[in-house]
Parts: C-alpha cells; structure tokens; sequence
C-alpha cells in the first residue's frame, strides 16, 4: 500500500470518527482524487475492513459501521481539541481540510509575550551552532539589567514564556533566561561547555498525584478520570529544569493545606521525594 492510500484511508477513519459520516465528494475534494478513485478507496477500505463502516441508502453517504476501530490513524482527543482550538484562533494546522466540525471555542487570553526577533534567532543560532552569547539580561533578582556571557544549548516553554536554557559563565551554573527579558545579544565564539552536564535539564523526577483526600467519593472519582489516574494514582514526569514550573501549574508549589479541597483538586502522593529533588537542584 502506497502512502497517499495510507493517507486516503486515514482521512476516511478520521471524518467517520470524528463527523460521523463520509462521502465520496469529501475524498474528491480534500484528497483531490477523481470519483472513480474516490469509490475505489472506500469500497478498498470496506474490503479490508468489513463492518467497521457501511453505506447508508437513505442518507445517501457512508457511516460509521458497529466494530469501528481505527487502522491506519491514532485517535488522539487531546491532540484533536488542540488542532480545533488552534484552527479557531487562525493558527496554520496541518490537514486542517479534514476538519468539518468546529464548534464556538473559547480559551483565555494571555497577554502576549514581548519576544524580539533577533534574539529569538541569536539563541537559536547559538544553541544549534554551539556558541557563546553576549546579553544584556534584566532579572527579578536585581533593579539593573547586567552584561554576561552565556551558552545556551536548548529552550524550554513553561507553559506561559519561552526560556534559553544556559550555561551562565558569570554564575557558573546552568540557568534559565527567559527570552523576552534579554535586552540585547550577540553571537560570540564555539563554546566549548559540555552541555551534557546540565544534569537537570536531562534527568527526570515522576509526580505521583491524586485526588485531594478531601473531596467526596464522588469527587474523586471525577477527579481520577479528568487526569486519567490509575488505581487512585497518576504518574507524570518530568524533566528536573522544569520541576517547579510544572509544580506552579499544577497548583502543587503550595502546601495543599491552605487551599480548599474544591479549589486544588491533586495532591501530591510523593511530595518528599519531589521536595528532595527540589532542594538538590542546583542554586
């Protein structure tokens, strides 16, 4: 089977899945196929797929039969609800002609971060061509900005800002810079820093949450399937550098004590390992 049949047969999984239905014009249109072909794909797919989907006379279309299942794409929701929430907003969406279906999306606004062009590509070059950057840098933890050499080798998102991760040669420690607070930059010589060494940017700690013991049986069981916890328990990991991001979207930074049950709905069920895993980061 060639690819573009591949993707045929994948574009009819998804429109019956997520449509309900498919017919022979959406193939022409969005495959770009003649009817001829049109028909042979669906009655091909059919042949290799009995009763997974059927020819519906009175509609005069096809429909999704009893044993479904998907065979030749991955039905993902989270994946599709981000494709339909981008699509919503005017964001480029590979294959966005298969969607048919797009209900009012809202989301909240987030004030838009402040990211100069130029620095975005001098970290970019400097990560992929391993070089030194010169910046002017304004952190919370001082009232100037302040000129430093560092070298940075990824970036991370925290779900909020962009930050270069880097190895600062004034501190000497490997650090997060959040992009839209360089001032200035430029690109300096190789850097010879051994990136492998950002232990916290390559090795992984696991947050086991649950629901807060707080709320009801009813509650939690809610709260088990809306984070797809087994058994009581959920496992997410994550890479040390971003611990304490991922702990302040969670609303897992805090001592679950001062917020009510209703309100922070996890817990965390290994928090003295993660607390130990904090306090061994570097400074």
């Amino acid at each position: 089977m060639t690819r573009w049949q591949r993707d045929r047969r994948a574009f009819i999984e998804h429109r019956i899945y997520w449509h309900g239905s498919i017919g022979l014009a959406d193939l022409m249109d969005v495959m770009e196929i003649s009817r001829a072909q049109a028909s042979k794909d669906l009655n091909g797919y059919i042949s290799d797929h009995p009763d997974h989907l059927h020819y519906d006379k009175s509609a005069r279309t096809y429909v999704m039969g009893h044993a479904f299942e998907a065979h030749y794409l991955s039905i993902d929701p989270a994946e599709y609800l981000a494709d339909l929430a981008a699509i919503a907003t005017g964001a480029a969406v590979p294959k966005s002609d298969w969607v048919v279906d797009l209900p009012d999306i809202l989301a909240p606004t987030i004030p838009a971060r402040g990211l100069n062009p130029a620095t975005v590509r001098n970290v970019l070059l400097a990560c992929t061509q391993h070089r030194r950057l010169a910046v002017s840098y304004q952190s919370m933890s001082s009232s100037e900005p302040t000129k430093r050499e560092i070298a940075p080798h990824g970036l991370a998102h925290d779900g909020f800002r962009w930050h270069a991760r880097a190895w600062c040669l004034r501190d000497g420690i490997f650090k997060d810079f959040v992009l839209g607070r360089i001032l200035s930059s430029s690109l300096g010589d190789v850097s010879d820093i051994d990136t492998g060494a950002d232990k916290d940017w390559s090795e992984t700690v696991t947050l086991r949450i649950a629901s807060h013991p707080g709320l009801s049986e009813n509650q939690r069981r809610a709260i088990e399937l809306d984070y797809g916890m087994t058994d009581g328990a959920a496992e997410i990991p994550v890479r040390k550098s971003l611990l304490f991001y991922t702990l302040k979207r969670l609303g897992l930074d805090t001592d679950p004590e001062l917020r009510r049950p209703q309100d922070q709905h996890i817990v965390l069920a290994n928090a003295s390992e993660i607390q130990s895993a904090l306090d061994r980061r570097a400074p």
